[in-house]
């Protein structure tokens, strides 16, 4: 399917309603009344008719590490998301998925939307939003198996309104081994380019049972250009494994006590790591988000 065709919606048996155009793939869902719950949707499906067309026309400034803001609302969402972890390199790409499902989740949520929680995932980059029931989100350590392996609860007033998943066995390019980090962020657009970074920084430099190839082998328009890219990871000593989990949670620890994420759960052949903020912010029902996600 190529970026020139019309964007389609169609709704689904269980009545959510999936939007798709080109490379992007999205379901939405919400509760609410009947008739709350079919506007939101014609609101979903007149927002996304743009969006490919958009990014498109803006795709050479997107690919790039620095240059002038753009002008597109997703564009510039992406561009002020991944300005926020400097110095580390990383383009606008890297928060498309979480910033196509942010744009979405903020056209839907009007005023008097009059809906109880919605939540847009786009590949597994998910923005939600909740105003009563608590969302509960499945973390898996192995996009390869679908292996669900703890889950995070997403409450009224816990400030988490985006999850994403990255790693080297997803569908994006990783620098790293991580099977998957899975981040919980204020934004969706947050939470992808974080995962982004911190499946990069898992890793074991060097390693010869790590084969990479420069990603624009892979694909010549790719926003990392010659740099390399993991295609394969063979069987590590328990030591590798740890030293590579412990790079990328560093990184994660300094990304919540940046207040750019939320929490993070980190994979590489069977090693596990989570890591939260302290304390949520404090508004009714405030819990400590070592209790969000249950390893």
């Amino acid at each position: 399917m190529s970026w020139q065709e019309r964007p389609g919606a169609q709704r689904m048996r269980d009545g959510r309603l999936r939007l798709i155009h080109g490379p992007i793939d999205l379901i939405v869902a919400c509760q609410g009344a009947p008739d709350r719950v079919e506007a939101a949707y014609r609101r979903a499906q007149a927002a996304f008719a743009p969006v490919l067309s958009d990014l498109v026309a803006e795709l050479p400034r997107l690919r790039a590490a620095t240059g002038p803001g753009p002008t597109g609302a997703v564009a510039r969402n992406m561009a002020d998301t991944v300005e926020r972890f400097s110095p580390a390199f990383v383009t606008p790409m890297a928060a498309v998925a979480g910033a196509v499902a942010d744009h979405l989740l903020r056209c839907v949520l009007t005023p008097d939307h009059g809906l109880a929680c919605l939540h847009i995932n786009n590949g597994g980059d998910i923005a939600l939003w909740t105003e009563g029931p608590v969302l509960r989100v499945a973390i898996c350590d192995d996009p390869t198996t679908g292996r669900i392996v703890s889950h995070a609860g997403v409450g009224p007033g816990d400030g988490i309104g985006g999850v994403a998943t990255s790693g080297w066995r997803g569908r994006s390019q990783s620098l790293g081994i991580a099977d998957a980090v899975t981040v919980l962020a204020a934004t969706a657009a947050l939470a992808d380019a974080a995962a982004t970074l911190i499946a990069n920084a898992v890793d074991v430099p060097g390693h010869p049972g790590i084969t990479r190839v420069p990603a624009n082998r892979l694909a010549p328009d790719s926003d990392l250009g010659d740099r390399l890219v993991t295609t394969d990871v063979g069987a590590l000593s328990s030591s590798d494994k740890a030293a590579a989990v412990s790079r990328g949670q560093a990184v994660a620890r300094d990304f919540a006590n940046r207040g750019l994420i939320a929490a993070a759960y980190l994979s590489c052949q069977g090693v596990r790591r989570t890591v939260t903020r302290q304390v949520l912010p404090r508004k009714a029902g405030e819990k400590r988000l070592k209790e969000v996600i249950h390893a």
